[in-house]
């Protein structure tokens, strides 16, 4: 049993995912409920969060009939920062006349490769290796076995905030479940792209409630990780502001009818209650896609800028896969298209056994990534061990009766 936690500005969201009898994952439970104590990827109020993550879990264990105790629980905001590094080592084989690379190379380069000086305030998160050079050949994508004197591996490293990972963590381990940290952008890619488009180039977009996550593949693996300290709440937060009404009002709005490209602009006048009983407000979607475009554009063209700075060895030949909740909005690949001149294609996750229809859209691709990325790690974990039964959710005890009844009470009683 696996289980993804996937904690954003606006909502949390729990995949529960449980090996068949042939090892594959299949979603076997879903919950989410709205996020009230994260901002811009940090927690904020300890007390909301763990109580948006204790009501999100349980409705995901009633759904599988399950009770969950771990959990591979995603990490973001604009603390996150990644840089590529190279580690260098001599082979050390058996046979000194041949030379052949074996794991303890590996693991020396690769340890060598992450010995980079961070501020004492920060820690290395993930360690992703991108290649292998083996006596000047480069491009190599795994180099055991091989024949060489002199091995190379270049890597991509990962670090983020100390406080901020472990107040996340606390706040997960205070709900009541042991927490294993993977970046969200890392899991929102194992959800919606392919190992071709990697290959090709490409930068996923993740269009968040408080930020947006950017990272670039390059020849298969990842390049270059960034935040922008923005998000789609941004557009919430002008439709509250230049229409005067609630927020809450004008999220619904944003999800209902907003829209950031002309030719699909359709239907009619938006109508919403009045604040403090006034009268209903009738609004033209002509003038929310008024607001809502220019902010959509102000965030692309900061996404832009940082792929601009990229010094890639060859272009995005997979363009942009957007993701997160600010991907569902109507017109968001159109207008991404014409700011970055390149291909766009809005990301669902890809068919995972289990998963109903419903929820193959962007809003659920990060969590559906932990649970992927997570039993990716539970199976090398397992591997490694000897056939070990991975960790999961405690081998996937059945839901107690007690945690049972107490759902029966808030919800019916």
């Amino acid at each position: 049993m696996v289980v993804g936690l996937d904690i954003g500005t606006t909502k949390v969201c729990v995949v529960i995912g449980e090996r068949n009898e042939k090892g594959i994952l299949e979603i076997t439970g879903l919950g989410v409920c709205p996020s009230t104590g994260m901002k811009k990827g940090v927690v904020v109020n300890i007390e909301a969060t763990l109580r948006s993550v204790t009501t999100a879990i349980e409705a995901a264990e009633m759904m599988c009939g399950r009770e969950v105790h771990n959990c591979w629980t995603g990490i973001g905001g604009s603390h996150i920062d990644g840089i590529n590094s190279r580690g260098v080592v001599t082979v050390s084989g058996k046979n000194r006349e041949t030379r052949e690379i074996g794991p303890d190379d590996l693991n020396r380069v690769l340890q060598i490769a992450q010995e980079v000086v961070i501020p004492m305030d920060r820690q290395v998160l993930e360690v992703i290796p991108q290649s292998y050079i083996v006596d000047n050949q480069r491009g190599i994508r795994n180099p055991l076995d091989m024949l060489g004197i002199r091995l190379e591996a270049e890597v991509h490293i990962i670090t983020c905030s100390s406080t901020s990972a472990q107040n996340l963590i606390n706040c997960v381990n205070r709900a009541g479940f042991h927490v294993q940290l993977i970046l969200q952008s890392l899991a929102a890619g194992r959800s919606v792209l392919t190992e071709e488009e990697k290959d090709m180039g490409v930068a996923l977009v993740d269009l968040g409630g408080g930020t947006t996550d950017m990272m670039v593949y390059s020849d298969g693996a990842p390049y270059s990780t960034t935040t922008i300290p923005v998000g789609a709440d941004l557009v919430t937060r002008d439709l509250s502001i230049m229409k005067s009404i609630s927020f809450e009002n004008a999220e619904k709005i944003k999800i209902d009818a907003g829209c950031c490209w002309e030719s699909l602009l359709e239907g009619e006048d938006v109508i919403i209650p009045g604040i403090g009983g006034r009268p209903t407000i009738p609004i033209p979607r002509g003038q929310i896609l008024g607001i809502v475009r220019p902010r959509m554009e102000e965030i692309y063209r900061m996404v832009k800028e940082g792929l601009d700075k990229l010094s890639l060895s060859h272009p995005l030949g997979a363009g942009i896969v957007l993701t997160g909740g600010g991907a569902m909005l109507s017109g968001a690949a159109e207008l991404a298209s014409h700011i970055f001149r390149m291909p766009v294609r809005v990301g669902n996750p890809l068919p995972v056994p289990g998963l109903l229809e419903e929820y193959r859209n962007p809003l659920y691709a990060t969590a559906i990534g932990l649970a992927l990325e997570g039993n990716d790690r539970e199976t090398r974990g397992m591997e490694e061990r000897g056939g070990e039964k991975p960790g999961g959710a405690r081998g996937g005890n059945f839901l107690g009766i007690g945690k049972f009844v107490d759902w029966l009470k808030r919800e019916f009683f």
